[in-house]
């Protein structure tokens, strides 16, 4: 027997399964508060999956708030949509915009490797469509524990799979993202996911209900029980770590199902046939129906038997919270069903009138003609619970940072130095990633300007003009974990230089804050501290934030994972044939180091693989009005065509920036250090410096542009033909035994 709302109002004693749905025995009683009497099944199941973490942000709602004081001007032009829309949406000149999000798919990663990381990108993917966009590419930031880890020999081939797979089937280019590898992401390894898409100006939709009357489209994919809680419940849940500890139902994902779904809907919005669109992702029916309306100037009634399903076995409850993929909702006007039907039918899409938008501010939801939900639909979708959650820096953090790595023994012999370059060359986290990324197609759809291994991925917008935007996205959590703040800033600052590398000018960024336990004070400390940076570090650089994801909860065996907030920034040139790629081009190209190198040991690749997982010290200090002036030189550079190539320097410093610019093409390089001690000049991860190579023809120009924006160029040495990186009267280093040291970690560990 489905329980009523009125057989609800009459049994107030029932009890109910509040905290297996994950919610706390206080959140209940709120809701008994707001609708006067104890939910109906159906109501406790929606106020489950939508004040879940995951949903609701109700643990970090109170310091994102921060990012909007950030206001909506980029430096090329407004922010055309902002936090609390699916995705940002940026003004990118003339009649065109993009609009880009990241969002994590960590814990059903984790579960279920394929599906969970596949519907990560098909939820973003959906994300950017509901905007109004075509989708035009992917990246994927990616975390794992240690290479050789049983655990990362489960999770990532199939995260690697599912991310490549449904990516490549929705002919989507993959142009970018990190792999990193840390024993704090055992047993809990981060997908996080990024999508961007194009529209002009007159194509942006918003997800809201007007019109009472209009009906309300369910189409897509038939409802299955699969992903029944799934994102919203293990948001909430922690894992052991030889496994996990609960597996509720994982989404299951059909790309070839979402294609038809990307260009049925794109037919959809150019024939003007849409009032209101949602994707329905994390809470599926819960979160479209009361986000739809909550958002409009109305209610909805909405009829559950009229909903396609799969699975005819389940319950309205179910039906509710199931996050079966590939599916969307749409408010119609009337006059219109018919036609929105008939292209859905030519695209092979189900379509069903499932309700329409009502008088009044109620969402009422029926069962076999019982009303089994009957309530305000802003109390489910945006008024849930606000936490203050306590938060103290943590006693502990004194002594790491007392422990730094500027006190380490260095090399004390040219053969240490040139074994330790080797030795970070052929590290996990500085190794070839090939293995990876050659199961992404990166140049699909023919507008892949710049991809992997590239700083920046680059795709060109306008095939006339060659407008064109370059995307990045970084984070060094070892950065953050000694300092939360500058930490975030560094990531910020690294993912807005790689965008700059390429000649694009930075103008907007999205986060993907992945954090450990909100209910512990130390994380909310470390959070807190990576909001206010992010504020600070885009309040000077002129960058709003469009919006993002928070991911908590992301621990094992009851610890934390390393704070990893990552970034993403958006740039955009003006015409793409002017970038610059990352790789010597040239023989007899002067090389030249933009920017000052300081003692910044502490955190580095080189204490890490050097001295066996050191992690101690202060990270080093950004410098946001030096990062502006880099980037103006480089985008200048860039559009009078002064530079062959130019390689940020961040994880492994000069080392590997002159490694990683050799193997790209095959050229060596013969140069001097800069003065001082050799340790510091190679491996030292001082921010703002950028490798860049010209011919002799560009030289005085180039200097000149340095010195009207203050950026110090030092010469280091040239471009060569031989086959060999030459650190002149210290050591001498053959490519190819360079090359088969970076390529061998992970092939040979994918290999077992």
């Amino acid at each position: 027997m489905v329980d009523t709302v009125a057989h609800a109002a009459e049994t107030p004693d029932v009890e109910q399964p509040w905290g297996a749905l994950g919610l706390r025995e206080n959140e209940y009683q709120k809701i008994r508060e707001i609708l006067g009497r104890r939910p109906t099944s159906c109501e406790l199941a929606m106020y489950s999956v939508m004040w879940s973490e995951h949903c609701s942000y109700k643990s970090s709602k109170v310091h994102l708030k921060k990012f909007g004081e950030l206001g909506r001007d980029t430096p090329r032009g407004k922010l055309l949509a902002g936090i609390g829309e699916q995705a940002g949406v940026v003004d990118i000149g003339g009649d065109w915009a993009v609009t880009f999000k990241i969002e994590s798919h960590n814990h059903p990663s984790y579960v279920e490797p394929y599906q969970g990381a596949a519907t990560g990108v098909g939820g973003i993917v959906r994300d950017i469509l509901a905007m109004g966009a075509r989708p035009i590419g992917v990246m994927d930031p990616l975390r794992f524990g240690p290479l050789t880890a049983p655990d990362t020999a489960r999770v990532l081939p199939g995260i690697v799979a599912g991310v490549g797979g449904y990516g490549n089937c929705l002919g989507l280019p993959n142009i970018g993202g990190e792999v990193v590898f840390d024993p704090t992401y055992y047993g809990n390894p981060l997908v996080n996911a990024l999508c961007v898409g194009v529209l002009k100006h007159d194509d942006l939709h918003l997800a809201f209900a007007r019109g009472t009357g209009n009906k309300v489209i369910l189409y897509g994919a038939a409802t299955g029980g699969d992903g029944i809680g799934g994102a919203s419940i293990l948001a909430s849940e922690t894992f052991d770590a030889d496994g996990p500890a609960k597996r509720p139902s994982v989404q299951v994902g059909d790309p070839f199902m979402e294609k038809l779904l990307i260009e049925c809907t794109l037919e959809l919005f150019a024939e003007n046939l849409i009032s209101g669109i949602q994707d329905l992702g994390a809470a599926g029916l819960s979160c479209a129906t009361s986000e739809l309306a909550s958002a409009g100037d109305g209610g909805m009634h909405v009829n559950l038997n009229t909903v396609p399903l799969r699975d005819h076995t389940l319950a309205p409850e179910e039906i509710l919270m199931s996050e079966s993929q590939e599916r969307m909702m749409c408010v119609v006007e009337p006059h219109n069903v018919d036609r929105f039907l008939e292209i859905c039918a030519k695209w092979d899409v189900l379509a069903t009138v499932v309700g329409e938008v009502t008088d009044g501010d109620r969402l009422i939801i029926e069962w076999n003609g019982e009303v089994v939900v009957d309530v305000d639909p802003a109390t489910v979708a945006h008024e849930g619970p606000v936490y203050q959650r306590p938060y103290a820096r943590p006693d502990w953090i004194d002594g790491l940072n007392a422990d730094t790595a500027n006190n380490l023994p260095r090399a004390t012999s040219d053969d240490e130095l040139a074994a330790q370059v080797l030795a970070l060359a052929g590290s996990p986290n500085l190794c070839d990633k090939s293995w990876i990324t050659d199961q992404y197609d990166r140049y699909v759809r023919g507008n892949s300007v710049l991809a992997q291994p590239e700083d920046g991925g680059m795709l060109r917008i306008d095939e006339e003009t060659g407008l064109g935007i370059a995307l990045a996205t970084d984070c060094n959590g070892r950065f953050a974990y000694l300092n939360p703040y500058l930490g975030a800033q560094l990531a910020l600052c690294e993912a807005y230089r790689n965008v700059a590398v390429t000649g694009a000018e930075p103008v907007a960024i999205t986060d993907c804050l992945n954090f450990g336990s909100p209910e512990d004070p130390s994380v909310m400390w470390q959070f807190s501290e990576a909001v206010i940076a992010l504020v600070d570090g885009c309040r000077a650089l002129g960058t709003p934030v469009t919006g993002g994801n928070v991911s908590f909860y992301n621990q094992t065996d009851g610890t934390n994972i390393i704070p990893t907030p990552v970034v993403g920034v958006l740039g955009v040139i003006d015409d793409v044939a002017d970038r610059i790629g990352m790789g010597f081009t040239h023989s007899g190209d002067a090389v030249f180091l933009l920017g000052e190198t300081r003692e910044d040991l502490s955190g580095t690749t080189w204490a890490d693989v050097v001295h066996n997982g050191h992690l101690g010290g202060m990270p080093p200090l950004p410098d946001f009005d030096h990062e502006k002036r880099l980037a103006s030189v480089l985008v200048s550079a860039a559009k009078a065509h002064l530079l062959s190539s130019a390689h940020d320097l961040a994880d492994g410093g000069l080392s590997q920036a002159l490694v990683e610019s050799c193997l790209r093409r095959g050229l060596g390089v013969a140069l001097r250090l800069p003065e001082g001690d050799p340790t510091v000049a190679l491996f030292a991860e001082t921010p703002g410096r950028v490798l860049v190579s010209l011919p002799a023809s560009t030289a005085a120009p180039f200097l000149a542009l340095c010195e009207q924006h203050g950026i110090t160029a030092e010469r280091l040495g040239e471009v060569t033909e031989l086959p060999e990186l030459e650190v002149v009267g210290r050591f001498t280093l053959d490519l190819d035994e360079l090359r088969t040291r970076w390529t061998a970690p992970l092939r040979e560990a994918m290999a077992h």
